[in-house]
C-alpha cells in the first residue's frame, strides 16, 4: 500500500475533468437504453491497478451531540464519500480526505465493504459486534491509517468475518472500532483482537471492550 501511494496522485483536477467526461457518456448512455435497465455502474479495479479483494466504500457522519439518534435520523446524517475497488483508487480518495486528528466535534469516518451499510441494523452487522478502543487525543490519524491498510489488506485473516472500521472524533477521546459479523465466534473475535493488537502496536496494557450491536441497540 505505502509503495503505491504516490503512483497516482488522482488531482483533483483530473479527477474532475475524468468525472465530466465520465457524466456525459453517462448522459449518453443513458438516453440510448431503457429506463428499466439504468443502474449504477460497478466499481471495478483501473487498468495495471492493484484489484483489492473486496470493493469498500468511504462513508462520513457528523451530529450534535446530547441529541438522541434514531436509527432514522442516523441513516439521513450518513453521507458516503465513494467506493473504490483497488488500492491506487483507495488512495486517491484518502489523500484528499480530512484525517481524524483534525477533524472538530462529535464526528466519524467509516469504511465498510461495498453493500454494508455502517448501521447496526444493517443484515452484515445485526449479529456481529465490535472491538473498541479508546484512543488519548493525537493517535487518531495514525492508527486509523494502521487499521485501515490492515484490513484492506486482509492481515486480519478471518475470511469474510470483517465487516468495516470506524473511527469516532470526540472531545475528551477518540475511538477506533472494527465489526465484524458474527458476535457469537469467539475464535474470530480473538483472532481480531490480537491482530489490532499488533497492526496498531497498542502498549500490553491497552484495554480493549468487545461489544455486541444487540447490546448497543439495547
Amino acid at each position: 500500500f505505502t509503495r503505491l501511494k504516490d503512483d497516482d496522485s488522482g488531482d483533483h483536477d483530473q479527477n474532475e475533468e475524468n468525472n465530466t467526461q465520465k457524466d456525459s457518456e453517462k448522459e449518453k448512455n443513458d438516453r440510448e437504453k431503457p429506463q428499466s435497465t439504468t443502474k449504477r455502474k460497478a466499481v471495478v479495479p483501473g487498468p495495471a491497478e492493484h484489484p483489492l479483494q473486496y470493493n469498500y466504500t468511504f462513508w462520513y457522519s457528523r451530529r450534535t451531540p446530547g441529541r438522541p439518534t434514531s436509527s432514522q435520523s442516523y441513516e439521513q446524517n450518513i453521507k458516503q464519500i465513494g467506493t473504490f475497488a483497488s488500492v491506487e483508487q483507495f488512495w486517491r480518495f484518502y489523500s484528499h480526505m480530512v484525517r481524524p486528528g483534525d477533524l472538530t466535534g462529535h464526528s466519524d469516518f467509516h469504511l465498510f465493504k461495498e453493500g454494508i451499510k455502517p448501521m447496526w441494523e444493517d443484515d452484515a452487522n445485526k449479529n456481529g459486534g465490535k472491538w473498541i478502543i479508546r484512543l488519548r487525543k493525537g493517535l487518531a490519524s495514525r492508527c486509523w491509517e494502521r487499521g485501515g491498510l490492515a484490513m484492506l489488506g486482509e492481515q486480519f485473516m478471518v475470511g469474510e468475518e470483517i465487516c468495516g472500521a470506524v473511527v469516532s472524533v470526540r472531545f475528551q477521546e477518540d475511538i477506533i472500532s472494527i465489526w465484524n459479523k458474527t458476535a457469537s465466534d469467539q475464535a474470530t473475535t480473538a483472532r481480531i483482537r490480537d491482530t489490532l493488537r499488533r497492526v496498531l502496536n497498542l502498549p500490553p496494557n491497552t484495554i480493549m471492550e468487545y461489544k455486541t450491536h444487540t447490546d448497543s441497540i439495547k
